[in-house]
């Protein structure tokens, strides 16, 4: 189960070099329910997503290179290509801060995972973050893959 708030972002952090960066592509397979494939630095990975906002059941799977590659080319709309920043935070918590590139320029989104929903309800966002956009579903990476910004 993935328990996940997710915000825009006013303005970045300005040590973000300091924090481990992962390259990301990732495109759809299906939206209805969820079918995703990413690859993440060197790593592949096709997961499934449940409906949902706050809390939905994901699954992840490995791929190989070419298996990423050969489903690549059956992905539904845009490919998203993102720099994700691990930023770590209190209680074990950490930020991943996504900032888009491409055609999703210059949107900037960050996202916690959490063990509880309460834990995620108690969660107070540091300043620098902007509006809960957690519960809807126009910044689900899904929705941006269909979208011509």
């Amino acid at each position: 189960m993935e328990i996940e708030r997710k915000f825009l972002i006013n303005q970045l952090p300005s040590n973000l070099n300091q924090y481990e960066a992962l390259t990301i592509e990732q495109g759809y397979l299906c939206t209805d329910p969820v079918v995703r494939i990413r690859q993440q630095n060197n790593d592949y990975f096709l997961t499934y997503k449940s409906k949902g906002f706050l809390s939905r059941e994901e699954v992840n799977l490995p791929l190989t290179k070419e298996a990423y590659l050969h489903l690549r080319k059956k992905a539904d709309g845009h490919m998203i290509s993102k720099t994700r920043y691990l930023i770590p935070i209190e209680a074990s918590l950490k930020i991943e801060l996504d900032i888009f590139h491409g055609i999703h320029e210059p949107l900037i989104l960050a996202e916690i995972e959490f063990e509880t929903e309460q834990q995620a309800n108690s969660f107070s966002p540091p300043s620098w973050f902007g509006e809960d956009v957690t519960y809807s579903s126009q910044y689900h990476n899904s929705t941006l893959s269909k979208k011509n910004n």
